[in-house]
């Protein structure tokens, strides 16, 4: 049969694939030598995101040349180290491509399935590396850039650095790992930044344990010189010199969130969502309250969703974490909040989502076992 022979949705839907692959092509043979640089300098291999105008957001070309790299000098006798950084002055890696996988997800294109699969092998790669590998976060790092950095030996933030995992605003979850290390920070601040989506800057990004270290701006360039220039360095080499350049940028500022810790620990260490929004209001101080009206324009689905994901992830390793959420991310893309948010937030920008369903009590046990369900031959294969 002719293309003009089929239906007119199914013609709407064939058209709309080819504009997916022509946009993807155009992307991947467009920025093969520039999205990403992969160069070799003195005894590390580099890696530099390079997309500014876009706050070197991930896309998936990106991740297919960066991931073949990355093993090959794992591999490389005389390769000791890796170092990722992002270029321009304002980002490290502000995300992943999400407008892409959502035009994807409407028609069903495999970029929704290939982006997530992908993004995750180079995720757990990066948390197994056998040689040090070393993120330099001089700017925006959230979503994606999140899982090109956390899961490495050493993170590095300076004054610009501006964390955030702030999915639940989208219909989506603190996905890239965030099951694994989020749980990890003390007390239940993990928690309540993947449901809250805080935003953490400068040097309490460190103090929240989320970077191993702290160094000032204007050092970074020296730092990786001084990086790039050892030889055949040990893990215990590579924190060495980094902790050299930490202890002269100390100084004796306060987490933002120190004094608010107690209370955080308190209401959030509960077992449900609903218990937490109860125990918000009944709190009843200004911090709960801002904090009570930020959860209540969150998705309700995604609320739950990360809520249980970080409960399970606590118990279990990286890979097995990605494994449960490539299940959430394909559970995501058959929903309804992702596109919804990603057209409130991103698209139209109106930030006004119409979430469905609309409340916490509407999101049934059964829909949410539904999502943690094994994909059986589809699963993530790590």
């Amino acid at each position: 049969m002719s293309f003009w022979g089929l239906s007119t949705s199914l013609r709407v839907r064939a058209f709309s694939r080819l504009q997916i692959v022509q946009k993807h092509l155009m992307s991947t043979n467009a920025g093969m030598e520039k999205e990403v640089h992969l160069v070799k300098s003195g005894c590390a291999g580099v890696i530099t995101l390079n997309r500014p105008k876009a706050l070197n957001a991930l896309n998936l070309s990106m991740i297919r040349q960066i991931y073949p790299q990355l093993k090959k000098w794992e591999q490389d006798h005389e390769t000791s180290l890796i170092v990722i950084k992002g270029a321009g002055e304002k980002a490290f890696c502000a995300g992943g491509d999400i407008r892409a996988v959502t035009e994807a997800g409407k028609v069903g294109d495999r970029l929704a399935e290939d982006f997530f699969q992908e993004e995750y092998v180079l995720n757990n790669a990066i948390g197994n590396c056998q040689i040090p590998y070393v993120a330099l976060i001089d700017g925006i790092m959230m979503g994606g850039g999140v899982g090109l950095s956390v899961h490495g030996h050493f993170r590095v933030a300076t004054e610009k650095t501006l964390f955030a995992m702030p999915e639940t605003g989208i219909g989506l979850f603190p996905d890239v790992g965030g099951g694994y290390f989020l749980p990890r920070l003390e007390g239940k601040l993990g928690l309540f930044l993947a449901l809250t989506g805080f935003r953490i800057k400068g040097r309490n990004v460190h103090e929240a344990g989320v970077a191993t270290h702290f160094v000032k701006s204007e050092k970074i360039q020296a730092l990786e010189k001084d990086l790039v220039s050892l030889k055949s360095p040990s893990k215990e080499d590579v924190a060495d010199l980094l902790n050299s350049y930490h202890v002269k940028s100390k100084d004796d500022d306060k987490f933002v969130l120190a004094e608010h810790m107690d209370k955080i620990n308190r209401l959030f260490k509960v077992n449900s969502v609903e218990e937490i929004i109860e125990n918000l209001k009944e709190d009843g101080s200004p911090f709960a309250l801002q904090h009570l009206e930020i959860l209540k324009k969150m998705s309700p689905t995604s609320l739950k969703i990360t809520f249980q994901q970080l409960e399970e992830g606590a118990r279990k390793n990286l890979s097995e974490v990605l494994i449960m959420e490539y299940r959430l991310s394909q559970a995501c893309m058959r929903g309804h909040d992702f596109y919804e948010g990603v057209r409130a937030v991103l698209i139209d920008k109106d930030q006004n989502p119409k979430w469905k369903p609309a409340t916490l009590e509407e999101v049934t046990e059964e829909y949410l076992s539904s999502c943690f369900k094994s994909l059986g031959a589809k699963e993530l294969k790590l």
